[in-house]
């Protein structure tokens, strides 16, 4: 996406990929090298957002309250900012991709991880009326509602039927994960007039969407808050406005490749 990105726009700049050992001190071994050779910004995955949090200079409000970042960038004098692109680039997907609004909406997110975390606090953010929380283990559920606790709580899947946005935030469904057949969600809870998020980017048509589909709910994957979120991290990096479509076409055409 990045390098497509550049490309497009004529920027002498290249994307590259890192492969950095878990352990705290090669991740600031990392971080220092980032430093020390002028690179400009770092995209961060897992399992590395919460070491990247504890270890950069400074963080955005956003990042300091996930407790994890997922983009890293060089300030001028040298220092290292954290952001979290995640929350927001999930929201400009409800919204330039699927035309939805979650203001005053009542919303529904499997699980508790990281992706979930970022989503629970950016429908928070973005004034949703009631946002739940499902999760197998009571106490990491109640960990993500304490991110937005005005309008979050703990709940049960079968909630979904009473839902405007339904979001999996959980690896059930994907490709090699081992539970490709298996459901977040109840299909009978599903229907017209809901949207439904499948996180999962591969497969492109998870069991969760084909479900939610042929019970007449709209769905969608998670390839268009992986397009968003890099999308602001670019904006982040180079200053300068993205071109989403083409690094949606870039997307999409590793998918297909895939």
């Amino acid at each position: 996406m990045h390098n497509a990105a550049f490309d497009a726009l004529g920027l002498n700049w290249v994307y590259l990929a890192f492969d950095v050992a878990p352990e705290p001190s090669a991740v600031g071994g990392a971080l220092a090298g980032m430093r020390a050779l002028g690179i400009a910004g770092l995209s961060v995955t897992i399992p590395h957002k919460e070491t990247v949090a504890a270890a950069v200079d400074r963080r955005s409000s956003l990042a300091d309250a996930l407790g994890a970042v997922n983009t890293v960038v060089l300030e001028p004098g040298g220092a290292l900012r954290g952001e979290n692109t995640d929350g927001p680039g999930f929201l400009r997907a409800l919204q330039d991709d699927e035309g939805f609004d979650p203001a005053h909406k009542r919303c529904l997110v499997v699980g508790a991880g990281g992706a979930a975390r970022a989503v629970v606090r950016a429908l928070a953010d973005a004034g949703a009326a009631e946002v739940v929380v499902v999760n197998r283990t009571p106490a990491r559920a109640e960990a993500v509602v304490a991110l937005a606790a005005d309008c979050a709580r703990v709940g049960v899947a079968a909630e979904a039927g009473e839902a405007d946005l339904v979001v999996n935030a959980t690896p059930i469904g994907m490709a090699g994960g081992g539970a490709e057949d298996a459901l977040p969600v109840d299909p009978v809870h599903l229907g017209p007039g809901q949207l439904v998020v499948d996180l999962v980017p591969n497969p492109a048509i998870t069991p969760l969407i084909e479900a939610a589909r042929s019970r007449g709910a709209a769905a969608t994957n998670g390839l268009g808050m992986l397009v968003h979120q890099a999308a602001i991290a670019f904006r982040l990096w180079t200053g300068v406005d993205p071109p989403t479509a083409t690094m949606s076409a870039a997307a999409l055409a590793e998918l297909a490749r895939r």
